[in-house]
């Protein structure tokens, strides 16, 4: 039998993960200068999105090696909330 609630946590990963895409987007976007700052709709979703993501990141960031410019913590995170899905989906699918 299915269970709504592992469902229901599985598409909050998902969307977890689309969120730090966005906020990994929206950093580009920002950084070259594509998008303008003194927006107020693009700075609440900079916010918004900062707020999300940032505690998660600033703990995987920790433990990352400083490699300049190179931000490799979304990365890591995306990898860590995709093993995190699947592991649930295995362990309460397969039993």
């Amino acid at each position: 039998m299915l269970n709504p609630f592992i469902d229901l946590f599985g598409i909050l990963i998902e969307l977890y993960t689309y969120c730090v895409i966005g906020y990994v987007l929206l950093k580009v976007l920002i950084s070259v200068n594509v998008v303008n700052r003194q927006q107020q709709h693009v700075m609440s979703i900079n916010y918004a999105l900062n707020r999300l993501v940032g505690p998660a990141l600033r703990h995987i960031r920790k433990f990352t090696p400083n490699l300049g410019t190179i931000d490799i913590s979304p990365i890591i995170l995306i990898l860590l909330l995709g093993f995190l899905r699947n592991v649930m989906y295995h362990y309460f699918y397969n039993l």
